[in-house]
């Protein structure tokens, strides 16, 4: 089974993509793709898996867009995600990927982090749409 070191040593790696990436607490990153990226990724070394995680968006708070809005992330996971899957935790819309430690290498890893930023920079658009104006 990986360890915490070895998930920081796929996160060095990541730097050759342009990847940063800094630890909040033992066992927990935050990666940020580019510099001028506004997005974030939450790495989480929780034996036996590795979270990953990207906080979307905030729900709205009109029920018929909501679930128009749910509707089409269930869509989403069916037919466009490989990696991960859009999930609402309290009123925070995340995409998350969950990856067994026993098996993982760089490539898995790799794979799974450019599926799920790859995804969200294809979707953001759509998903965009559906913020509330503040």
């Amino acid at each position: 089974m990986l360890t915490k070191d070895d998930i920081e040593s796929f996160l060095v790696r990541l730097g050759a993509t342009g990847a940063t990436y800094s630890e909040v607490e033992p066992g927990f990153w935050i990666v940020r793709p580019s510099p001028e990226s506004d997005l974030s990724i939450a790495v989480n070394y929780t034996p036996p898996v590795v979270l990953l995680r990207i906080d979307v968006m905030t729900l709205p708070s009109n029920g018929q867009q909501s679930a128009t809005l749910t509707r089409r992330l269930l869509e989403l996971n069916a037919s466009d995600l490989l990696h991960g899957s859009y999930g609402i935790q309290d009123d925070r819309i995340v995409l998350t990927e969950a990856l067994e430690l026993s098996a993982l290498d760089y490539e898995e890893f790799l794979a799974s982090y450019e599926s799920m930023t790859l995804a969200l920079a294809s979707h953001l658009r759509e998903l965009g749409s559906y913020r509330e104006a503040r």
